[in-house]
């Protein structure tokens, strides 16, 4: 089991393109840790968030739909019932990749996005750990 979720974690990694829903600026919520990790990564990562125009420097969007180009990996950290919305939306960009973070999770949301076509990191793993993400104060 262990083998198959490090599997799907070094597919998630090596897309192209990411974006984090649930991404902000309040650096001690875990959506802005996130989006953090990514960039101090330097991988490209887009912030989804309805309710900023900027996150940490970077224009925000308000959904997936909304980005510039298709990502094919999308990190969630939001409630899990707006998971189970942000599960639809992402097959209707093509997202290929989901890391449901800790609390995001929802075993409705993971089936969902499955029966989708999508590979489902859920249940375990955080992102910020595979990232090795440093907090800078």
């Amino acid at each position: 089991m262990a083998d198959k979720i490090l599997d799907a974690i070094r597919r998630f990694l090596a897309s192209s393109s990411f974006a984090v829903v649930g991404a902000g600026n309040h650096m001690e919520k875990y959506g802005a840790k996130v989006f953090a990790a990514y960039r101090q990564k330097g991988l490209r990562a887009y912030p989804i968030n309805p309710k900023e125009l900027v996150i940490q420097g970077v224009k925000a969007y308000p959904a997936l739909k909304d980005l510039p180009e298709p990502v094919e990996a999308i990190s969630i950290i939001v409630p899990p019932a707006v998971t189970e919305k942000v599960v639809e939306e992402a097959a209707q960009a093509g997202v290929q990749r989901v890391w449901m973070q800790p609390g995001a999770e929802s075993a409705a949301a993971v089936e969902k996005a499955r029966s989708l076509g999508m590979e489902v990191i859920a249940g375990g793993p955080c992102v910020l750990v595979a990232l090795g993400y440093r907090e800078i104060r």
